[in-house]
C-alpha cells in the first residue's frame, strides 16, 4: 500500500513523515520544487518525491496514483494576515488547494483521506468557561481570523467530497509546539521567551499539544476514525502565564512574570506593525490576534481518546524537548 503526505516538508508533515517510515509504509510525498527539506533529514532520501502543488490539479493526478491512503497536511498558516495579498494566498493554499485535493482523490478512488485542519475551524462556547467540542455550531465573529475561516472553508470542500462518496476523517490540532525551524511556528514563542528576560505575559490561555502526539493522532484517525468525524487533538488547556513559565523552566531561566494590560498590548502591535511594513515585511501579529491572547479558550480531546485511543504528554516534557533541540 502506498500513502500520500501533502506538506510533508513542514513541521507537523515531516513528523508524520518519520512516524509513517518507522512503521513500514511507503511513503510518497507531494513537494515544490524549492521546498525546504531539512526537516525531513534521514528521511529525504526514503520516501518518493512528486513535484507539484496542491494550487495545480494538474500536478496531483501523477501524486496520486497508486495511492491508497491519502495525508493532507499541506497549509498554509497565517494567523495575522489581513492585507488582501495575504488572505487570497492563504485561501488559494487552504481551500482551493484542499477543492483540488478532494476532487483527485475521488477520481483516484483512494482508501481513505485523513484532513488537517485546526482547532481555528471548532465553533466556541457563548461562554469561555466552557469547553469546546467538535459538535459546538460554527459561530464567525467579527474577531474570527481569515486563518480560521479559510480552514472552516476547506473543511467543507471535505464534507463535499464525502458526500460524493470520499471516505474521509478531519484532525483539528491545537496549538502545536515542538522541536522546529527557528523563528517558525511556536519555535518563536520559545526563543522570546529566552532573549526577552523582561517579557510581559497576557492573561489569557489556550490548548497545547506536541507535534509528535498530532502526527501519532493523524495515523490513528486513519486507522480508527469514523468517516466524516473530526477529531480535536489537543493536550493540556494552559493560561499562558503557565506556558511561559514551562518554556522557561526548560530553558533554566527565570520565567517571566509580568503582566501584559490589554492596553499596552495594542500600542505594541501598533508600533510592530509599522516597522514590518516600512520594511516591506508582513506583520506577524494584529489586533484580532492580540485580542486573542487575553482570550480563555478550552478544548476537549476526550472523542479523539474514546474513538482513536489517541492520548497527549504533559506541555512539560513537550517544553524540554524544544530546548534540548539545536540552536
Amino acid at each position: 500500500m502506498k500513502t500520500l503526505v501533502t506538506g510533508a516538508t513542514g513541521f507537523l508533515g515531516s513528523v508524520l513523515v518519520r512516524q509513517l517510515l518507522e512503521e513500514g509504509a511507503n511513503v510518497r510525498i507531494l513537494r515544490r520544487s524549492h521546498s525546504k527539506l531539512d526537516l525531513l533529514g534521514s528521511c529525504t532520501g526514503e520516501v518518493e518525491h512528486v513535484i507539484g502543488d496542491v494550487r495545480d490539479p494538474s500536478s496531483l493526478a501523477d501524486a496520486l496514483e497508486g495511492v491508497d491512503k491519502v495525508y493532507h497536511v499541506a497549509g498554509y498558516i497565517a494567523v495575522a494576515a489581513n492585507d488582501r495579498k495575504t488572505v487570497e494566498r492563504m485561501r488559494r493554499i487552504n481551500v482551493d488547494g484542499t477543492a483540488h485535493m478532494v476532487d483527485a482523490a475521488l477520481a483516484a478512488g483512494v482508501e481513505r483521506l485523513v484532513h488537517t485542519s485546526s482547532i481555528a475551524a471548532v465553533g466556541r462556547p457563548a461562554d469561555p468557561a466552557t469547553v469546546a467540542r467538535e459538535s459546538i455550531p460554527w459561530n464567525p465573529t467579527r474577531l474570527t481570523s481569515h486563518y480560521a475561516i479559510s480552514k472552516r472553508d476547506a473543511e467543507l470542500q471535505v464534507h463535499r467530497g464525502i458526500a460524493e462518496g470520499l471516505d474521509a476523517v478531519f484532525c483539528n490540532p491545537s496549538l502545536i509546539f515542538g522541536p522546529g525551524r527557528l523563528g517558525e511556528n511556536t519555535m518563536l514563542l520559545f526563543e522570546a521567551v529566552k532573549k526577552y528576560p523582561r517579557l510581559r505575559v497576557p492573561s489569557g490561555g489556550t490548548n497545547v499539544v506536541d507535534v509528535e502526539d498530532v502526527a501519532r493522532g493523524h495515523r490513528l484517525a486513519m486507522e480508527r476514525g469514523i468517516r466524516g468525524e473530526r477529531y480535536i487533538l489537543g493536550g493540556e488547556n494552559l493560561l499562558w502565564a503557565t506556558i511561559f513559565v514551562e518554556l522557561a523552566n526548560a530553558a533554566g531561566i527565570d520565567p517571566p512574570t509580568r503582566p501584559l494590560s490589554p492596553t499596552l498590548a495594542m500600542v505594541l502591535v501598533a508600533a510592530v506593525q509599522c516597522g514590518f511594513r516600512l520594511f516591506g515585511r508582513r506583520p506577524l501579529v494584529d489586533r484580532k490576534m492580540v485580542r486573542e491572547m487575553f482570550a480563555t479558550w478550552q478544548y476537549s480531546s476526550d472523542k479523539a481518546a474514546t474513538d482513536l485511543g489517541y492520548t497527549f504528554r504533559p506541555f512539560a516534557a513537550t517544553a524540554a524537548r524544544m530546548a534540548q533541540a539545536p540552536s
